[in-house]
């Protein structure tokens, strides 16, 4: 998987929702109890059970979004003892939750400090694009309907699935699809892992292509037999929305500037 770093691809505005956005994200993060404070996400058992508990609260749960009822027990953040030893205790719950409103809350939760800073990552680098394109408002609306579009897609083919779905991967899948529509040959400088992570400048067309294309393999089980925890489907969901919502927006959209060639040696140098 390569890594982007940057995007030839100035805007003319200030991407101030963009901005918010990846700031909301990092102070939820660092409110979500039992999370923040590990770099892989682990914790003790009593952070767990508290983890387990806030999830099953604001995430959005396929079974619930699909059928629209609760589960009649889920974790209370108390931890007990059985006959199999210490574990999460389980209560009715205590609240009433909105299955819409948990895919909204869902968009802001994250499971790791990997988790968080990748889409983050991905958000900065191409979300100011699309938000200068858009404008602010449009960007907002549209950023939340790639999200709603990512979890109720991902839920239509896990209906009966009651792990919690989390993260801004759908929303900024979405984002990345109406990169690749509206820019497809911007420059985007990327880390390419080869022995040492090698800096190469591709079209967006290649590094995004490349990235659906994986994503739409891992949902399928064709390039592995289990997804593990990662909503593949919701990713290729959430990019087709993307370009779906900016197709239309196509044919005014300005190309990007033509990057400057690299120059090497005395080129270079002569340039400077």
């Amino acid at each position: 998987m390569v890594i982007p770093v940057h995007d030839v691809n100035p805007v003319r505005r200030t991407p101030y929702v963009t901005y918010a956005l990846i700031a909301a994200n990092v102070l939820v993060f660092l409110y979500t109890p039992g999370l923040a404070g590990s770099v892989a996400g682990d914790s003790a058992l009593s952070q767990l059970c508290h983890l387990r508990a806030f999830m099953d609260h604001y995430a959005a749960v396929p079974q619930e979004l699909i059928h629209h009822r609760m589960p009649h027990l889920v974790p209370t953040g108390g931890v007990g003892t059985g006959p199999h030893g210490s574990g999460c205790v389980l209560g009715p719950p205590d609240y009433d939750k909105s299955p819409p409103l948990s895919v909204l809350t869902a968009m802001f939760l994250h499971g790791s400090w990997l988790h968080l800073l990748g889409n983050m990552l991905f958000l900065l680098i191409f979300g100011n694009n699309i938000e200068d394109r858009l404008g602010h408002v449009r960007f907002t609306l549209f950023y939340v309907a790639c999200g709603f579009a990512a979890a109720y897609g991902f839920a239509l083919v896990n209906e009966d699935s009651t792990d919690p779905l989390i993260g801004a991967s759908g929303a900024i899948a979405g984002v990345l699809g109406a990169y690749l529509v509206l820019y497809p040959r911007a420059r985007v400088w990327v880390l390419v892992p080869f022995l040492v992570f090698l800096p190469l400048r591709l079209p967006a067309w290649l590094v995004l292509g490349f990235w659906f294309v994986l994503q739409a393999a891992y949902s399928s089980g064709t390039a592995v037999p289990d997804a593990g925890t990662v909503a593949y489907a919701a990713h290729v969901v959430g990019f087709l929305a993307g370009m779906l919502l900016a197709w239309p927006l196509r044919p005014g959209t300005p190309p990007p500037p033509e990057p400057r060639r690299l120059l090497w040696g005395r080129q270079a140098r002569h340039g400077w």
